[in-house]
């Protein structure tokens, strides 16, 4: 067995719980992937490095040893490579079992197993051995738990907060369907230094790409969360290339601005497989350029538009503007 092969994310060789691609997407009611759609061919600027080397292989390590998951992992990030050889990891907590079966997501679904309650305490001590400076902790949907998770993403940056005092948190929720009131009550008690939440699309596309999720109920998230601490900034990110039109990108942006939403990531949907929904157009680096430059003029603080920016992608770098 290869090294790699060792650390490989125990999800990934564990498809009699862990559901994907047509296992996952085939009870999607109304949703159909044609599986006969030719992709797209790749265009040049759509190139990343395969994710090898010793400090991905230490990142790995770390995390199996204290039973961790990555979004980097789980999700199939293009990314992978470049984050783990730099020492980055965006975590994933409360399982990696998703409760919803969005049919542009590579993470597994699946019956969710109870809390692990020393996660909060193994995820500051990875931390602690990656030399983090910056931390990114993020979900599954957890539409089994009473608050969503809320409380349990309290007591993870209660947990950080107590090992190192310095430490920048983001946290990247759920929408907590039905339970935003439980969740922020929870996340109101111990304060990160990022709030984010993913529209990821245009209102028009969610019944398809976000089958269960509401886009004015993400969006409310957004807002109520910054009625409560006005001080924090907030973020979200947007997926192109589902389909949606460069004016539906713009009007969610001013949406988003109107929400006080002060960072904002936009990159290219990239689809994990054949049974996933398929790419429908590449969107040009100057498009994403252009959508830059419109960003800063509505007035966010930080844009981060690219092929290959994701929403966790460099966060530190997004976040040093608002973070000095």
């Amino acid at each position: 067995m290869s090294s790699d092969n060792h650390h490989k994310a125990p999800s990934r060789s564990s498809p009699e719980s862990h559901q994907r691609n047509q296992d996952k997407l085939a009870r999607n009611n109304g949703i159909a992937v044609n599986l006969a759609t030719r992709p797209l061919r790749k265009p040049g600027w759509i190139r990343t490095k395969a994710p090898t080397g010793a400090e991905v292989v230490r990142i790995k390590r770390i995390l199996r040893e204290h039973r961790l998951s990555s979004v980097c992992e789980e999700a199939a990030c293009p990314n992978l490579g470049e984050c783990f050889s730099h020492g980055t990891a965006t975590f994933i907590v409360m399982g990696d079992l998703c409760t919803r079966r969005c049919p542009f997501c590579d993470v597994a679904h699946g019956k969710p197993k109870p809390l692990d309650e020393n996660e909060p305490q193994q995820l500051a001590v990875a931390v602690a051995a990656m030399g983090l400076k910056y931390v990114v902790i993020t979900s599954v949907n957890r539409d089994d738990l009473r608050d969503g998770g809320g409380q349990h993403f309290a007591r993870c940056i209660q947990a950080l907060r107590h090992c190192n005092r310095t430490l920048q948190i983001e946290i990247l929720v759920p929408d907590f369907r039905g339970r935003q009131q439980e969740a922020l009550a929870a996340l109101n008690q111990t304060i990160p230094d990022i709030f984010n939440h993913n529209l990821e699309t245009v209102p028009r596309l969610y019944p398809t790409v976000r089958p269960g999720a509401d886009y004015h109920c993400s969006l409310e998230l957004l807002r109520h969360y910054k009625e409560l601490q006005p001080d924090i900034p907030t973020k979200s990110g947007l997926m192109l290339g589902l389909g949606e039109s460069l004016e539906e990108v713009e009007a969610v942006m001013h949406e988003l601005r109107q929400q006080r939403c002060n960072m904002l990531t936009l990159g290219q949907y990239l689809r994990p497989s054949l049974a996933h929904l398929p790419v429908e157009r590449y969107v040009t680096p100057k498009e994403f350029e252009n959508l830059h430059e419109l960003g800063n003029k509505m007035g966010f603080t930080n844009v981060a538009s690219g092929p290959l920016v994701r929403s966790s992608y460099h966060a530190d770098q997004q976040a040093s503007p608002l973070l000095r």
